[in-house]
């Protein structure tokens, strides 16, 4: 290769990396600045009260395999004998967490603690999202919000090369093919929720959205409460709408450039329209919320994956 063809292709290859290296640092504090709001969620006065392991933490063993719901419901109960204790903890594990992740020095070491506290709150704390139970969809929150914090840290892991696959931010750790794998299954499995157990019911929508209403303010209690009466006996029709959306989200990343970000672009639309209209912005204006449910973190997912441009940086030539 001559130098004048090296000279052209280092720059672009540059610019696009250092592209892929800010985008990354962004979505990372997003990540962060999404734990410290759980651990602000987790200094509510009803988390430390036993109502919040008999209300919250008890009800995700039900319809659950005896395996999984047993170390629940045992959990529960250690949490409901020392409630201020165990919140307390609870809380200040998940502010650590986001700063952690918002400070350079720690923050792959915050990244794999996340990974491995997110993934035990799935199971003790969401039961699994309930991807068991025939209850998980996209509008109830499914696959669990606290799976999709595992997803993040994986995806937004600093690469041990940092020129490797700088395509998009997702691509930086898992290389862009296993990347797209990841959020094809993602997809296709929110499809398959979409339309299996309650969620395909003429009522099952109506039911969960009117739920999720309730203790939220008089303002967005109306928007949801609106939402419901609108898919009130149309639930079969709008979940197989809704798994069409998401299966041609799933097939989106294997497109060219402009494919993908019509999929991301779509995702964010999709991911914000149902967690204003649909889950109440994860009952952050309530007393029981823990998080902000999967809205915003299919967003920040969905960023990772928008195809990043060349930036022209001066003096990269």
């Amino acid at each position: 290769m001559s130098s004048a063809v090296v000279s052209q292709a280092w720059p672009r290859r540059r610019t696009t990396v250092i592209c892929a290296v800010d985008a990354r640092r962004g979505l990372q504090l997003s990540l962060a600045a999404l734990w410290l709001l759980d651990g602000v969620l987790q200094l509510q006065s009803f988390m430390f009260t036993k109502a919040f392991a008999r209300t919250v933490l008890a009800p995700s063993a039900q319809g659950n395999p005896g395996v999984i719901a047993a170390p629940i419901t045992a959990v529960a109960r250690l949490v409901a004998a020392h409630a201020a204790g165990a919140n307390a903890a609870f809380a200040l594990t998940q502010l650590l967490l986001g700063l952690g992740i918002a400070w350079r020095p720690t923050v792959k070491l915050a990244l794999a603690a996340s990974i491995g506290w997110a993934l035990a709150v799935w199971w003790l704390g969401e039961g699994l999202g309930g991807v068991l139970t025939g209850h998980a969809g996209l509008i109830a929150g499914g696959p669990g919000a606290a799976l999709l914090y595992a997803v993040l840290a994986i995806m937004l892991w600093p690469p041990a090369d940092a020129r490797r696959d700088a395509t998009f931010v997702a691509a930086g750790r898992l290389g862009a093919r296993r990347a797209r794998v990841g959020w094809a299954i993602l997809w296709i499995a929110l499809a398959g929720f979409a339309v299996q157990g309650s969620n395909r019911s003429a009522q099952g929508l109506h039911d969960v959205i009117k739920d999720m209403a309730g203790g939220q303010p008089a303002w967005l209690a109306s928007i949801d409460n609106a939402t419901a009466a609108l898919v009130a006996n149309r639930g079969l029709g709008v979940s197989i709408g809704l798994a069409v959306v998401c299966a041609a989200i799933a097939v989106s990343a294997y497109g060219s450039a402009t494919v993908m970000r019509a999929g991301v672009a779509i995702t964010v639309i999709l991911s914000l329209v149902i967690w204003v209209t649909a889950q109440a912005l994860g009952g952050l204006f309530g007393s029981e919320g823990t998080d902000p449910n999967t809205g915003p973190l299919l967003v920040v997912i969905a960023l990772a994956f928008w195809p990043l441009a060349p930036r022209t940086e001066s003096g990269a030539a």
